[in-house]
């Protein structure tokens, strides 16, 4: 019985928003319910299990290269 924490940081990595998982759900799960929480950004890092094309659209042009 685990739980994964997706968060939305700033670029000094203060916490923004958070949304638990469990282990076995996919982050797309993750992604999808913090899509709404994310500030307009020049650039992101996050973690490969976010790596979707549907994430890169939704994150709209000029944010991921």
């Amino acid at each position: 019985m685990n739980t994964k924490l997706h968060a939305i940081t700033d670029q000094n990595g203060r916490p923004l928003s958070f949304f638990m998982t469990a282990r076995q759900v996919s982050d797309y799960t993750g992604a999808a319910a913090l899509l709404d929480s994310l500030p307009m950004v020049q650039w992101m890092l996050a973690d490969w299990g976010y790596d979707a094309d549907w994430f890169r659209d939704a994150l709209g042009s000029g944010l991921i290269p």
